[in-house]
């Protein structure tokens, strides 16, 4: 007997930021972090059958066979479900990404937590958000996130297991109707250097990485007040002083690591300038070089016209805040 579902779900891109975990194993961030999920502008989709005949897990994305070290998380997701709900049956799943995999757009998050919902659906668990969020955790931390729609904080925890590590909506899709993401695609290439590896690196031999940790429960507090407020300047100042962070405790790392290339700054000083006047844009990076700009609707035209005037952005995108995942069938 087989059982089958396919699940949408979308990343999700951090204005607070977690870059450094306590514990690799089971993806333990050394910080709370709040991000908000995208729309489906932006999402992955994920088919998963179970079968009692298969002898192995499998896993096709965008096309290509995954196997050996690549394979991690989603062995750890299976050892999981074995442990945790008996499920002893393999599976082949199918993902495919509609946006750049692994260059810092957050694919991992859209496809982890599309994974578990498919998984859900596929053998009827009838699983929680909190646990849905700690299986799609277990593949990729950031993914913890987006199982949700709308402004999501993900909680650090403290217990070494990790059953307080998960996420948590704190608003829904519908909350700040007016903001946006303007994505400005400057290579989507895969990116040198995994966030995984970068992580460790950074936590292993950044000197700035500590001072960081000293101010995150304040930020935290303080971004979810602009959230909850709607307050614009102040969510922009903090989102790119968050990026601008962390950031700074990657190239602190021996050796530096840098995500950031010359278009990137441009963008940066693209804002900045727009900026001189108004708070009306503020940007974010992941670990790549594609800018997320946030600003409200009304300025999306503004911030499109300053980033036609930078050579080098392939492409723009105009996102909205997200629903979270949903079953297709």
């Amino acid at each position: 007997m087989a059982y089958f579902a396919t699940a949408l779900a979308t990343p999700n891109i951090a204005v607070v930021k977690y870059w450094g975990k306590r514990d690799e194993e089971l993806m333990l961030p050394t910080n709370s972090s709040l991000s908000f999920t995208m729309d489906e502008t932006l999402k992955t989709i994920t088919e998963i059958g179970f079968d009692k005949s298969l002898r192995e897990t499998s896993l096709i994305l965008d096309g290509k066979k995954i196997i050996g070290a690549e394979l991690a998380g989603i062995n750890k997701v299976f050892s999981y479900l074995h442990d945790k709900y008996d499920v002893k049956m393999h599976a082949k799943i199918t993902s495919k990404n509609y946006f750049p995999t692994a260059a810092g757009m957050a694919s991992s998050a859209s496809g982890y937590a599309a994974l578990a919902f498919a998984i859900n659906a596929a053998l009827g668990l009838q699983l929680s958000g909190k646990e849905l969020s700690i299986i799609a955790r277990l593949g990729s931390g950031s993914a913890s996130r987006s199982v949700y729609g709308g402004f999501v904080e993900w909680q650090k925890g403290t217990k070494a297991d990790g059953t307080d590590s998960f996420a948590v909506q704190i608003a829904d899709e519908n909350h700040w109707l007016q903001i946006r993401n303007v994505i400005a695609i400057v290579d989507a290439k895969k990116k040198k250097v995994p966030s995984r590896a970068g992580m460790r690196e950074t936590v292993a031999t950044s000197r700035l990485f500590k001072e960081r940790m000293k101010g995150m429960d304040r930020t935290l507090v303080d971004m979810k007040r602009a959230v909850s407020s709607k307050d614009f300047e102040g969510f922009a100042k903090i989102t790119m002083r968050e990026s601008n962070s962390m950031h700074a405790v990657m190239a602190d790392a021996k050796p530096p690591i840098v995500y950031l290339n010359d278009v990137s700054i441009k963008i940066i000083a693209g804002v900045e300038a727009i900026n001189k006047q108004d708070i009306v844009a503020g940007y974010t990076f992941d670990a790549g070089p594609n800018a997320h700009i946030y600003t409200l609707d009304e300025n999306v035209s503004g911030v499109k016209k300053m980033l036609a005037g930078i050579s080098g952005i392939r492409k723009t995108i105009v996102c909205r805040v997200g629903s979270g995942p949903r079953i297709l069938g």
